[in-house]
């Protein structure tokens, strides 16, 4: 059985984590592999975080949506990559397809309540932060004269150019891009505005598009310093990638703002650090160095 085990976590270790570091113990990457044990985690630490629940049955994510209202995100229990993940949920008839769409990924799922804010990646290792990065998701932005999908072949060329295609993806035309550009009354033939920004997919995620941003570490206040050192201290981690929403911005503390911690993650994808659209990329090589020199346990083991 351990032969088995061990096997599988080696295919999906290749399949799907390509990218992900794996320098946390056993327990550790345990003690992060839920939403639940996530969110028990930063309640005991008096970490902020948003009020949710598991959930099997879909009447209590529907009973949560009464009592807290929205927005509302609904999500896997177990997973990565936003897989399985709709947010922001702003209404019943969306939240019952989202409930059932989530359940393909894993039976149990979260409903948590949702924070529309700035979002970010912070990697956190050997106990300070080492790169943040703010996520957006996939858009365009208008010059007065060309069609939006002329802007999507322009940003397309331009990432191809950076050679970001080797993490980010292309922005797409396809049915889910004119489905959500419907919404807003624009189609792919629409002219924006100059400065208009266009949303073209509601998802925060590389596959559909998304863009990532390098912020400057010394943007981020001592406070929220403290409060991701004080969070990877709590999971006992030597890395972490902490997935962090805040009302106004990272470089202002999260104590005078709402601020809502969603999950950590215990292999994070750093290869996406190495990739922003804009900014430039943390030189990571030092920190990978020292955390090479240290053993894992059972990293070889799920």
């Amino acid at each position: 059985m351990k032969f088995l085990k061990k096997t599988l976590y080696s295919y999906i270790s290749r399949k799907f984590m390509n990218g992900c570091t794996n320098y946390n113990s056993l327990d550790v990457r345990k003690s992060c592999r839920s939403k639940e044990q996530a969110r028990d985690t930063f309640a005991a630490n008096d970490i902020p975080h948003a009020k949710g629940e598991i959930f099997i049955n879909p009447w209590r994510a529907h009973q949560f949506a009464k009592e807290h209202g929205f927005p509302l995100v609904i999500k896997p229990n177990v997973g990565g990559f936003s897989r399985g993940s709709y947010f922001p949920i702003k209404n019943f008839r969306e939240l019952w397809k989202a409930i059932f769409l989530a359940k393909i990924w894993w039976p149990a799922s979260v409903v948590e309540q949702y924070l529309e804010g700035k979002n970010y990646r912070v990697l956190v290792a050997n106990g300070k932060i080492v790169s943040v990065i703010q996520r957006y998701a996939p858009f365009v932005t208008g010059n007065g004269n060309d069609s939006i999908a002329t802007l999507i072949d322009a940003e397309n060329k331009i990432r191809e150019e950076m050679g970001l295609l080797g993490c980010m993806y292309p922005l797409q035309k396809g049915e889910q891009t004119q489905s959500y550009l419907a919404k807003q009354g624009y189609n792919l033939d629409t002219v924006p505005a100059s400065g208009e920004q266009v949303k073209l997919f509601h998802r925060i995620a590389l596959a559909p598009g998304g863009v990532v941003e390098t912020i400057q570490k010394q943007k981020v206040t001592a406070d929220n310093h403290q409060l991701m050192e004080k969070t990877i201290d709590a999971f006992g981690a030597r890395i972490l990638g902490i997935d962090v929403i805040m009302e106004k911005g990272i470089e202002h503390s999260h104590k005078d703002q709402k601020c809502i911690l969603l999950e950590v993650n215990s292999r994070p994808y750093v290869k996406m650090h190495d990739y922003p659209r804009y900014g430039e990329r943390d030189d990571l090589a030092a920190c990978f160095a020292e955390l090479d020199q240290l053993e894992v346990a059972q990293a070889d083991v799920f």
